[in-house]
């Protein structure tokens, strides 16, 4: 189980991934209702935003 990067929940149908900035090595976790829906995330770590 994970906690999703976008909307907080705990899921256990997530993916994760490093940050994509190069700088940063923090790990995203997103799930999957908040890939569908394409909400935004923020890095803990560098404050990068995405998708």
């Amino acid at each position: 189980m994970a906690v999703c990067s976008s909307c907080g929940r705990n899921t256990l149908k997530y993916v994760k991934f490093q940050c994509p900035n190069e700088n940063c090595t923090e790990t995203i976790v997103r799930c999957e209702d908040c890939r569908k829906t394409g909400n935004a995330y923020t890095c803990k770590s560098c404050g990068f935003e995405g998708p």
